[in-house]
Protein backbone atom coordinates (compact mmCIF):
# COMPACT_ATOMS: atom_id res chain seq x y z
CA UNK A 1 0.00 0.00 0.00
CA UNK A 2 2.53 2.76 -1.17
CA UNK A 3 -0.24 5.86 -0.61
CA UNK A 4 0.16 4.79 3.35
CA UNK A 5 2.75 6.75 5.35
CA UNK A 6 5.30 4.46 6.81
CA UNK A 7 4.55 3.74 10.11
CA UNK A 8 5.86 1.11 12.84
CA UNK A 9 3.51 -1.25 13.23
CA UNK A 10 3.10 -2.55 16.73
CA UNK A 11 4.11 -6.38 18.31
CA UNK A 12 1.45 -8.84 17.57
CA UNK A 13 2.98 -11.66 18.95
CA UNK A 14 0.59 -11.50 22.23
CA UNK A 15 -2.48 -9.59 20.64
CA UNK A 16 -2.20 -12.81 17.94
CA UNK A 17 -1.33 -15.34 20.83
CA UNK A 18 -3.84 -14.54 23.16
CA UNK A 19 -6.91 -12.89 22.01
CA UNK A 20 -8.36 -15.96 20.05
CA UNK A 21 -8.37 -18.99 22.59
CA UNK A 22 -11.51 -21.04 21.27
CA UNK A 23 -11.39 -20.63 17.42
CA UNK A 24 -11.28 -24.88 16.94
CA UNK A 25 -14.73 -25.02 19.05
CA UNK A 26 -16.07 -22.18 17.27
CA UNK A 27 -15.86 -23.06 13.81
CA UNK A 28 -18.58 -25.52 13.60
CA UNK A 29 -21.99 -24.49 12.52
CA UNK A 30 -24.85 -24.93 15.61
CA UNK A 31 -22.12 -24.53 18.29
CA UNK A 32 -23.79 -23.68 21.26
CA UNK A 33 -23.06 -20.42 23.07
CA UNK A 34 -24.82 -20.00 26.11
CA UNK A 35 -24.64 -17.94 29.04
CA UNK A 36 -21.67 -19.35 31.45
CA UNK A 37 -22.73 -21.85 33.93
CA UNK A 38 -21.78 -21.12 37.36
CA UNK A 39 -20.30 -24.25 38.77
CA UNK A 40 -17.07 -25.32 36.52
CA UNK A 41 -13.78 -26.97 36.73
CA UNK A 42 -10.71 -25.08 36.13
CA UNK A 43 -9.55 -22.11 35.94
CA UNK A 44 -11.59 -19.08 34.64
CA UNK A 45 -11.40 -18.10 30.67
CA UNK A 46 -11.83 -15.52 28.29
CA UNK A 47 -13.15 -17.00 24.95
CA UNK A 48 -14.46 -14.12 23.80
CA UNK A 49 -11.83 -12.15 23.53
CA UNK A 50 -10.71 -8.40 24.47
CA UNK A 51 -11.39 -4.93 23.17
CA UNK A 52 -10.66 -1.48 23.64
CA UNK A 53 -13.12 1.55 23.33
CA UNK A 54 -13.11 5.24 23.62
CA UNK A 55 -9.44 6.21 24.26
CA UNK A 56 -8.08 9.63 24.79
CA UNK A 57 -4.85 10.84 25.35
CA UNK A 58 -4.35 9.66 28.53
CA UNK A 59 -7.14 7.29 29.12
CA UNK A 60 -8.99 4.26 27.67
CA UNK A 61 -11.96 1.49 28.46
CA UNK A 62 -10.75 -1.94 28.22
CA UNK A 63 -13.32 -4.79 28.09
CA UNK A 64 -13.49 -8.65 28.01
CA UNK A 65 -15.92 -11.47 29.03
CA UNK A 66 -15.60 -14.48 31.28
CA UNK A 67 -16.79 -17.99 31.68
CA UNK A 68 -17.84 -17.61 35.12
CA UNK A 69 -17.83 -15.43 37.93
CA UNK A 70 -13.73 -14.07 37.88
CA UNK A 71 -12.29 -10.80 38.99
CA UNK A 72 -10.93 -8.60 36.02
CA UNK A 73 -7.69 -7.60 36.35
CA UNK A 74 -5.99 -5.37 33.74
CA UNK A 75 -2.54 -4.81 33.87
CA UNK A 76 -1.00 -2.12 30.69
CA UNK A 77 2.90 -2.23 29.74
CA UNK A 78 5.02 0.20 27.08
CA UNK A 79 6.76 -3.54 25.55
CA UNK A 80 5.26 -6.86 24.57
CA UNK A 81 7.40 -7.91 27.75
CA UNK A 82 4.84 -6.25 30.12
CA UNK A 83 8.30 -5.78 32.34
CA UNK A 84 7.44 -3.83 35.82
CA UNK A 85 3.57 -3.55 34.29
CA UNK A 86 0.97 -1.11 35.80
CA UNK A 87 -1.75 -3.36 37.27
CA UNK A 88 -5.81 -2.18 37.32
CA UNK A 89 -8.00 -4.10 39.36
CA UNK A 90 -11.58 -3.99 37.11
CA UNK A 91 -14.83 -5.35 38.32
CA UNK A 92 -16.10 -8.49 39.61
CA UNK A 93 -17.84 -10.11 36.48
CA UNK A 94 -21.30 -11.51 36.96
CA UNK A 95 -24.55 -12.90 35.81
CA UNK A 96 -26.08 -8.87 36.19
CA UNK A 97 -23.37 -7.87 33.11
CA UNK A 98 -23.54 -11.22 31.73
CA UNK A 99 -20.26 -12.08 33.27
CA UNK A 100 -18.85 -9.10 30.33
CA UNK A 101 -16.91 -6.08 32.24
CA UNK A 102 -14.67 -3.28 31.56
CA UNK A 103 -11.57 -1.30 33.60
CA UNK A 104 -10.94 2.35 33.16
CA UNK A 105 -7.07 3.05 32.45
CA UNK A 106 -5.98 6.77 33.36
CA UNK A 107 -2.86 8.86 33.29
CA UNK A 108 -1.43 6.62 30.26
CA UNK A 109 1.26 8.46 28.24
CA UNK A 110 -0.46 10.42 25.00
CA UNK A 111 0.76 9.02 21.41
CA UNK A 112 2.15 5.50 22.51
CA UNK A 113 1.25 2.67 21.87
CA UNK A 114 -0.14 1.09 25.28
CA UNK A 115 -0.18 -3.02 25.50
CA UNK A 116 -2.66 -4.88 27.95
CA UNK A 117 -2.93 -8.09 29.29
CA UNK A 118 -6.49 -9.48 30.96
CA UNK A 119 -6.46 -11.88 34.02
CA UNK A 120 -9.16 -12.98 35.06
CA UNK A 121 -9.49 -14.31 39.01
CA UNK A 122 -11.59 -16.51 40.51
CA UNK A 123 -13.06 -14.33 43.29
CA UNK A 124 -12.60 -16.82 45.88
CA UNK A 125 -8.93 -17.66 45.31
CA UNK A 126 -7.38 -14.77 43.40
CA UNK A 127 -3.97 -17.06 42.49
CA UNK A 128 -5.90 -18.89 40.51
CA UNK A 129 -6.44 -16.95 37.16
CA UNK A 130 -6.59 -17.76 33.73
CA UNK A 131 -4.73 -17.77 31.07
CA UNK A 132 -4.26 -13.98 30.23
CA UNK A 133 -5.27 -12.37 27.07
CA UNK A 134 -3.61 -9.65 25.50
CA UNK A 135 -4.13 -6.03 23.36
CA UNK A 136 -3.06 -3.09 22.03
CA UNK A 137 -3.86 0.26 21.18
CA UNK A 138 -2.39 3.95 21.29
CA UNK A 139 -3.25 6.74 22.79
CA UNK A 140 -4.49 9.91 20.68
CA UNK A 141 -1.43 12.59 19.86
CA UNK A 142 -1.38 15.47 21.81
CA UNK A 143 0.72 17.02 19.06
CA UNK A 144 -0.33 18.19 15.68
CA UNK A 145 3.02 16.27 13.85
CA UNK A 146 1.69 12.76 14.48
CA UNK A 147 -1.26 12.02 12.02
CA UNK A 148 -4.61 10.47 12.36
CA UNK A 149 -5.79 7.50 10.12
CA UNK A 150 -9.40 5.70 11.20
CA UNK A 151 -11.42 3.25 9.19
CA UNK A 152 -15.36 3.59 9.38
CA UNK A 153 -18.38 0.94 8.41
CA UNK A 154 -21.26 -0.83 9.85
CA UNK A 155 -24.19 -3.55 9.42
CA UNK A 156 -22.96 -7.02 10.40
CA UNK A 157 -24.67 -10.12 10.09
CA UNK A 158 -27.43 -8.68 8.43
CA UNK A 159 -30.26 -10.14 6.31
CA UNK A 160 -29.33 -13.99 7.46
CA UNK A 161 -25.71 -13.35 6.33
CA UNK A 162 -23.69 -14.71 9.49
CA UNK A 163 -20.37 -16.35 9.98
CA UNK A 164 -19.60 -18.27 6.85
CA UNK A 165 -16.53 -20.74 7.87
CA UNK A 166 -16.44 -21.48 4.17
CA UNK A 167 -15.16 -18.13 3.09
CA UNK A 168 -13.55 -17.60 6.48
CA UNK A 169 -15.96 -15.89 8.22
CA UNK A 170 -15.98 -12.00 8.70
CA UNK A 171 -13.03 -11.82 6.20
CA UNK A 172 -13.30 -7.77 6.17
CA UNK A 173 -12.15 -7.41 9.65
CA UNK A 174 -8.84 -9.18 8.65
CA UNK A 175 -8.66 -6.48 5.75
CA UNK A 176 -9.25 -3.58 8.21
CA UNK A 177 -6.78 -4.89 10.81
CA UNK A 178 -3.98 -4.75 8.24
CA UNK A 179 -4.18 -1.30 7.53
CA UNK A 180 -3.49 -1.01 11.52
CA UNK A 181 -5.62 1.99 11.86
CA UNK A 182 -5.51 4.33 15.21
CA UNK A 183 -9.40 3.44 15.72
CA UNK A 184 -12.34 1.90 14.26
CA UNK A 185 -15.87 4.02 14.02
CA UNK A 186 -19.04 1.53 14.01
CA UNK A 187 -21.61 3.76 12.44
CA UNK A 188 -24.48 1.38 13.42
CA UNK A 189 -26.21 -2.09 13.00
CA UNK A 190 -23.89 -4.08 15.02
CA UNK A 191 -26.19 -6.59 15.28
CA UNK A 192 -29.41 -7.49 13.48
CA UNK A 193 -31.61 -8.44 16.21
CA UNK A 194 -34.16 -8.94 14.15
CA UNK A 195 -32.45 -10.94 11.64
CA UNK A 196 -32.33 -14.92 12.56
CA UNK A 197 -29.45 -16.33 11.47
CA UNK A 198 -30.11 -19.53 9.61
CA UNK A 199 -27.94 -22.94 9.20
CA UNK A 200 -27.92 -22.35 5.51
CA UNK A 201 -29.08 -20.15 2.58
CA UNK A 202 -29.16 -21.00 -0.78
CA UNK A 203 -27.73 -18.34 -3.10
CA UNK A 204 -28.90 -17.36 -6.65
CA UNK A 205 -26.42 -19.52 -8.44
CA UNK A 206 -27.30 -22.95 -7.03
CA UNK A 207 -24.70 -22.88 -4.12
CA UNK A 208 -25.03 -22.73 -0.50
CA UNK A 209 -24.08 -20.44 2.46
CA UNK A 210 -23.49 -22.18 5.36
CA UNK A 211 -23.58 -19.92 8.71
CA UNK A 212 -22.30 -20.61 11.92
CA UNK A 213 -25.46 -20.53 14.14
CA UNK A 214 -26.80 -20.80 18.09
CA UNK A 215 -29.86 -20.62 19.90
CA UNK A 216 -30.17 -17.02 20.47
CA UNK A 217 -29.96 -16.20 16.77
CA UNK A 218 -32.26 -18.37 15.64
CA UNK A 219 -35.14 -16.35 16.17
CA UNK A 220 -35.30 -12.49 16.31
CA UNK A 221 -34.60 -10.94 19.69
CA UNK A 222 -37.37 -10.62 22.87
CA UNK A 223 -35.44 -11.62 25.89
CA UNK A 224 -32.40 -9.75 27.51
CA UNK A 225 -30.36 -12.47 26.84
CA UNK A 226 -31.36 -12.79 23.14
CA UNK A 227 -29.92 -9.25 22.83
CA UNK A 228 -27.00 -10.28 24.99
CA UNK A 229 -26.35 -13.60 22.66
CA UNK A 230 -26.86 -11.17 19.40
CA UNK A 231 -24.12 -9.52 20.44
CA UNK A 232 -22.31 -12.72 21.59
CA UNK A 233 -22.62 -14.23 18.31
CA UNK A 234 -20.25 -12.23 16.43
CA UNK A 235 -17.71 -12.61 18.71
CA UNK A 236 -17.28 -16.07 17.35
CA UNK A 237 -15.23 -14.96 14.48
CA UNK A 238 -11.26 -15.47 15.20
CA UNK A 239 -11.02 -12.03 12.58
CA UNK A 240 -13.05 -9.96 14.39
CA UNK A 241 -11.64 -11.18 17.23
CA UNK A 242 -8.20 -10.43 16.41
CA UNK A 243 -9.40 -7.34 14.73
CA UNK A 244 -10.67 -6.09 18.53
CA UNK A 245 -7.45 -6.91 20.10
CA UNK A 246 -5.15 -4.71 17.97
CA UNK A 247 -8.05 -1.83 16.79
CA UNK A 248 -9.31 0.23 19.48
CA UNK A 249 -13.28 1.21 18.97
CA UNK A 250 -15.55 4.27 18.62
CA UNK A 251 -19.19 2.79 18.82
CA UNK A 252 -22.49 3.71 17.84
CA UNK A 253 -25.71 2.34 17.23
CA UNK A 254 -29.22 2.19 14.92
CA UNK A 255 -32.03 0.57 14.08
CA UNK A 256 -31.27 -3.12 13.70
CA UNK A 257 -29.79 -3.67 17.46
CA UNK A 258 -33.79 -3.41 18.17
CA UNK A 259 -35.84 -3.59 15.32
CA UNK A 260 -36.01 -2.74 12.25
CA UNK A 261 -36.50 1.22 11.54
CA UNK A 262 -37.71 1.39 15.30
CA UNK A 263 -38.75 4.88 16.86
CA UNK A 264 -39.70 5.19 20.68
CA UNK A 265 -43.43 4.83 21.47
CA UNK A 266 -43.93 2.62 18.38
CA UNK A 267 -45.92 -0.45 18.84
CA UNK A 268 -45.01 -3.58 16.40
CA UNK A 269 -46.97 -4.97 13.87
CA UNK A 270 -44.69 -7.98 13.39
CA UNK A 271 -46.08 -11.68 13.27
CA UNK A 272 -42.13 -12.57 14.74
CA UNK A 273 -42.92 -10.88 17.92
CA UNK A 274 -44.76 -11.62 21.20
CA UNK A 275 -43.15 -8.82 22.46
CA UNK A 276 -44.65 -5.60 20.37
CA UNK A 277 -43.81 -2.60 22.93
CA UNK A 278 -40.89 -1.14 21.11
CA UNK A 279 -39.99 1.21 24.28
CA UNK A 280 -39.22 -2.57 26.29
CA UNK A 281 -37.27 -3.88 23.38
CA UNK A 282 -35.25 -0.86 22.81
CA UNK A 283 -34.27 -0.65 26.97
CA UNK A 284 -33.26 -4.43 26.82
CA UNK A 285 -30.82 -3.87 23.41
CA UNK A 286 -29.38 -0.79 25.10
CA UNK A 287 -28.57 -2.65 28.31
CA UNK A 288 -27.32 -5.51 26.00
CA UNK A 289 -25.60 -2.85 23.75
CA UNK A 290 -23.87 -1.28 27.01
CA UNK A 291 -22.72 -4.53 29.09
CA UNK A 292 -20.68 -5.53 25.13
CA UNK A 293 -18.80 -2.32 23.86
CA UNK A 294 -16.06 0.29 25.69
CA UNK A 295 -18.46 3.37 25.72
CA UNK A 296 -17.32 5.76 28.36
CA UNK A 297 -20.67 7.55 28.54
CA UNK A 298 -22.82 4.02 28.82
CA UNK A 299 -21.83 2.50 31.73
CA UNK A 300 -24.24 -0.88 32.36
CA UNK A 301 -27.14 -0.44 34.07
CA UNK A 302 -27.17 3.98 34.13
CA UNK A 303 -30.44 5.12 32.45
CA UNK A 304 -28.82 8.16 32.38
CA UNK A 305 -26.08 7.05 30.37
CA UNK A 306 -26.18 8.04 26.51
CA UNK A 307 -24.74 7.32 22.72
CA UNK A 308 -23.88 10.60 21.77
CA UNK A 309 -20.30 12.07 22.70
CA UNK A 310 -17.66 13.56 21.23
CA UNK A 311 -14.25 12.23 20.91
CA UNK A 312 -11.43 14.09 21.15
CA UNK A 313 -8.42 12.78 18.92
CA UNK A 314 -5.48 15.70 19.36
CA UNK A 315 -5.35 18.72 17.38
CA UNK A 316 -6.22 17.02 14.23
CA UNK A 317 -9.59 15.50 15.44
CA UNK A 318 -12.50 15.59 17.13
CA UNK A 319 -15.06 12.84 16.48
CA UNK A 320 -18.92 14.00 17.05
CA UNK A 321 -21.05 10.29 17.70
CA UNK A 322 -24.85 10.90 17.12
CA UNK A 323 -27.67 8.75 18.32
CA UNK A 324 -30.24 9.56 15.63
CA UNK A 325 -32.41 6.61 17.07
CA UNK A 326 -33.01 7.07 20.82
CA UNK A 327 -34.56 10.54 20.53
CA UNK A 328 -36.17 10.66 17.04
CA UNK A 329 -39.90 11.50 16.56
CA UNK A 330 -42.23 9.44 14.69
CA UNK A 331 -41.67 7.71 11.08
CA UNK A 332 -44.04 9.45 8.93
CA UNK A 333 -44.44 11.27 5.59
CA UNK A 334 -42.26 14.23 7.54
CA UNK A 335 -44.02 16.87 5.77
CA UNK A 336 -45.08 18.46 8.59
CA UNK A 337 -43.31 22.25 8.33
CA UNK A 338 -42.41 22.72 12.07
CA UNK A 339 -40.52 19.65 14.15
CA UNK A 340 -39.05 20.69 17.21
CA UNK A 341 -37.47 16.84 17.86
CA UNK A 342 -36.97 16.12 14.36
CA UNK A 343 -34.14 13.08 14.30
CA UNK A 344 -32.03 14.09 17.03
CA UNK A 345 -34.18 15.83 19.98
CA UNK A 346 -33.80 19.32 21.19
CA UNK A 347 -31.40 18.64 24.06
CA UNK A 348 -28.84 16.61 21.32
CA UNK A 349 -29.03 19.01 18.79
CA UNK A 350 -28.10 22.32 21.50
CA UNK A 351 -25.24 19.74 22.72
CA UNK A 352 -23.92 19.19 18.88
CA UNK A 353 -24.03 23.07 18.56
CA UNK A 354 -22.44 23.83 21.42
CA UNK A 355 -19.51 21.19 21.12
CA UNK A 356 -19.07 22.08 17.78
CA UNK A 357 -18.53 25.41 18.68
CA UNK A 358 -16.09 25.01 21.24
CA UNK A 359 -13.84 22.09 19.46
CA UNK A 360 -10.58 23.84 18.63
CA UNK A 361 -9.58 20.75 16.01
CA UNK A 362 -9.00 20.97 12.34
CA UNK A 363 -11.58 18.42 11.35
CA UNK A 364 -14.62 17.71 12.76
CA UNK A 365 -16.51 14.66 11.81
CA UNK A 366 -19.99 14.39 12.27
CA UNK A 367 -20.23 10.24 12.79
CA UNK A 368 -24.26 9.81 12.03
CA UNK A 369 -26.06 6.34 12.48
CA UNK A 370 -28.03 7.86 9.00
CA UNK A 371 -27.48 10.08 5.95
CA UNK A 372 -28.89 13.48 5.31
CA UNK A 373 -29.81 13.32 1.43
CA UNK A 374 -30.86 10.09 0.57
CA UNK A 375 -34.14 9.07 0.57
CA UNK A 376 -34.27 6.44 3.05
CA UNK A 377 -38.14 4.58 3.03
CA UNK A 378 -40.30 3.07 5.60
CA UNK A 379 -43.05 1.19 4.00
CA UNK A 380 -44.68 2.70 1.22
CA UNK A 381 -45.74 6.14 2.56
CA UNK A 382 -43.29 6.81 5.78
CA UNK A 383 -39.93 7.92 5.75
CA UNK A 384 -36.80 6.95 7.87
CA UNK A 385 -33.76 8.98 7.57
CA UNK A 386 -33.72 13.19 7.08
CA UNK A 387 -35.04 13.29 3.78
CA UNK A 388 -38.13 12.89 2.27
CA UNK A 389 -37.38 13.33 -1.65
CA UNK A 390 -39.29 16.80 -1.97
CA UNK A 391 -36.61 19.04 -3.09
CA UNK A 392 -37.99 21.96 -1.76
CA UNK A 393 -37.67 23.95 1.38
CA UNK A 394 -36.98 21.93 4.39
CA UNK A 395 -39.63 19.98 5.89
CA UNK A 396 -39.87 17.69 8.83
CA UNK A 397 -36.85 16.22 9.89
CA UNK A 398 -35.04 18.38 7.37
CA UNK A 399 -35.82 21.34 9.63
CA UNK A 400 -33.59 20.35 12.49
CA UNK A 401 -30.27 19.77 10.11
CA UNK A 402 -31.18 22.87 8.43
CA UNK A 403 -30.85 24.58 11.67
CA UNK A 404 -27.41 23.03 12.56
CA UNK A 405 -26.23 24.02 8.83
CA UNK A 406 -27.19 27.60 9.13
CA UNK A 407 -25.01 27.55 12.82
CA UNK A 408 -22.42 25.68 11.47
CA UNK A 409 -21.90 28.89 8.75
CA UNK A 410 -22.82 31.60 10.68
CA UNK A 411 -20.52 30.55 13.51
CA UNK A 412 -17.82 30.11 11.35
CA UNK A 413 -16.71 26.29 12.31
CA UNK A 414 -14.52 24.92 9.83
CA UNK A 415 -13.51 21.60 9.01
CA UNK A 416 -16.93 19.25 9.24
CA UNK A 417 -17.71 16.42 6.98
CA UNK A 418 -20.01 13.77 7.51
CA UNK A 419 -19.67 9.95 8.40
CA UNK A 420 -22.37 7.12 7.54
CA UNK A 421 -23.22 3.24 6.89
CA UNK A 422 -26.71 2.25 6.70
CA UNK A 423 -28.03 1.88 3.55
CA UNK A 424 -25.35 -1.14 2.61
CA UNK A 425 -23.11 0.00 -0.13
CA UNK A 426 -20.90 2.93 -0.58
CA UNK A 427 -20.64 6.30 -1.92
CA UNK A 428 -19.60 10.41 -1.72
CA UNK A 429 -22.13 12.97 -1.87
CA UNK A 430 -21.31 16.45 -2.41
CA UNK A 431 -23.20 19.71 -0.47
CA UNK A 432 -23.46 22.26 -2.54
CA UNK A 433 -26.16 25.08 -1.42
CA UNK A 434 -25.81 26.93 -5.03
CA UNK A 435 -27.76 23.69 -6.18
CA UNK A 436 -29.52 23.39 -2.90
CA UNK A 437 -33.20 24.85 -2.36
CA UNK A 438 -31.79 25.82 1.50
CA UNK A 439 -28.96 27.96 0.62
CA UNK A 440 -27.96 28.99 4.26
CA UNK A 441 -24.79 26.72 4.82
CA UNK A 442 -21.43 26.21 3.85
CA UNK A 443 -20.60 23.54 1.39
CA UNK A 444 -19.70 20.13 2.87
CA UNK A 445 -18.88 16.51 2.26
CA UNK A 446 -20.96 13.54 3.25
CA UNK A 447 -19.09 9.78 2.65
CA UNK A 448 -21.30 6.06 3.32
CA UNK A 449 -19.35 2.82 3.66
CA UNK A 450 -20.89 -0.30 4.32
CA UNK A 451 -22.03 -3.62 5.20
CA UNK A 452 -19.43 -5.39 7.19
CA UNK A 453 -21.60 -8.66 6.41
CA UNK A 454 -25.15 -7.89 5.36
CA UNK A 455 -26.83 -7.88 2.39
CA UNK A 456 -26.11 -5.08 -0.25
CA UNK A 457 -29.00 -3.52 -1.81
CA UNK A 458 -29.08 -0.74 -4.51
CA UNK A 459 -28.46 3.10 -4.35
CA UNK A 460 -31.40 5.21 -2.95
CA UNK A 461 -32.66 8.60 -4.73
CA UNK A 462 -31.36 11.69 -3.80
CA UNK A 463 -33.35 14.79 -2.01
CA UNK A 464 -32.59 18.10 -3.60
CA UNK A 465 -33.48 20.59 -0.18
CA UNK A 466 -29.66 20.48 0.59
CA UNK A 467 -27.89 20.04 -2.96
CA UNK A 468 -26.39 16.41 -3.43
CA UNK A 469 -24.16 15.80 -5.99
CA UNK A 470 -23.60 12.20 -5.84
CA UNK A 471 -19.73 11.85 -7.10
CA UNK A 472 -19.35 8.07 -6.55
CA UNK A 473 -21.47 4.93 -5.78
CA UNK A 474 -21.02 1.54 -5.90
CA UNK A 475 -24.01 -0.46 -4.98
CA UNK A 476 -25.58 -4.05 -6.44
CA UNK A 477 -28.75 -3.44 -8.54
CA UNK A 478 -30.59 -6.38 -7.07
CA UNK A 479 -31.85 -6.29 -3.06
CA UNK A 480 -30.14 -8.40 -0.40
CA UNK A 481 -27.19 -9.68 -2.33
CA UNK A 482 -25.21 -11.54 -0.32
CA UNK A 483 -21.72 -11.11 0.47
CA UNK A 484 -20.40 -14.19 -1.67
CA UNK A 485 -21.95 -12.03 -4.42
CA UNK A 486 -21.16 -8.66 -3.95
CA UNK A 487 -18.27 -7.07 -1.64
CA UNK A 488 -18.12 -5.39 1.74
CA UNK A 489 -16.95 -1.85 2.21
CA UNK A 490 -15.52 0.48 4.47
CA UNK A 491 -13.86 3.60 4.37
CA UNK A 492 -10.73 5.33 5.80
CA UNK A 493 -10.09 8.94 6.58
CA UNK A 494 -6.39 9.73 6.81
CA UNK A 495 -5.39 13.10 8.52
CA UNK A 496 -1.44 14.41 7.74
CA UNK A 497 -0.16 15.46 10.70
CA UNK A 498 1.85 18.25 9.08
CA UNK A 499 -0.32 19.43 5.90
CA UNK A 500 -3.56 18.81 7.80
CA UNK A 501 -4.96 17.34 4.60
CA UNK A 502 -7.92 14.65 4.77
CA UNK A 503 -7.67 11.90 2.84
CA UNK A 504 -10.82 9.84 2.75
CA UNK A 505 -10.63 6.48 1.19
CA UNK A 506 -13.93 4.37 -0.23
CA UNK A 507 -12.32 0.77 0.17
CA UNK A 508 -13.88 -2.51 -0.22
CA UNK A 509 -13.65 -6.46 1.41
CA UNK A 510 -9.95 -7.47 -0.16
CA UNK A 511 -8.68 -3.52 0.77
CA UNK A 512 -9.11 -2.25 -3.27
CA UNK A 513 -9.17 1.67 -3.07
CA UNK A 514 -12.85 2.14 -5.01
CA UNK A 515 -12.84 6.18 -4.86
CA UNK A 516 -10.67 8.95 -3.21
CA UNK A 517 -10.84 12.44 -1.92
CA UNK A 518 -8.39 15.20 -0.60
CA UNK A 519 -10.11 17.78 1.56
CA UNK A 520 -7.58 20.56 2.66
CA UNK A 521 -7.75 22.14 6.22
CA UNK A 522 -9.65 25.45 6.43
CA UNK A 523 -11.26 25.89 2.90
CA UNK A 524 -14.92 24.88 2.60
CA UNK A 525 -16.35 23.70 -0.24
CA UNK A 526 -13.04 21.89 -1.42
Amino acid sequence: MAHLPPRQLPGRRSVLRGSVVASAALALPGVAAAAPALALSGRPGAAWGVQAGDVTAHSGLVWVRSDRPARMVVETSATESFHRPRVWRGPLLGPDTDFTGRTQLHGLPGGEQIHYRVRLADPDDPRRTGEPVSGTFRTTPTKRGRGVRFLWSGDLAGQGWGINPDRGGYRVFEDMRRLDPDFFLCSGDNIYADNPIPRTATLPDGRTWRNITTEEKSKVAETLDEFRGAFRYNRLDDNLLRFSAQVPTIMSWDDHEVHNNWYPGQILDDDQYTVKDVDVLAARARRAFSEYFPISTLPPGDPEGRVYRVMRHGPLLDVFVLDMRTYRDANSPDRQPDDHQGIMGAAQLAWLKRELRRSRAVWKVIAADMPLGLVVVDGPEDFEAVSQGDPGAPLGRELQVAELLRYIKHERITGTLWLTADVHYTSAQHYEPSRAAFKDFEPFWEFVSGPLSAGGFPGVALDGTFGPRQEFIKAPTQSNASPDEFPQFFGEVDIDGHSGDLTVRLRQEGGEVLFTKVLRPGRVGQ
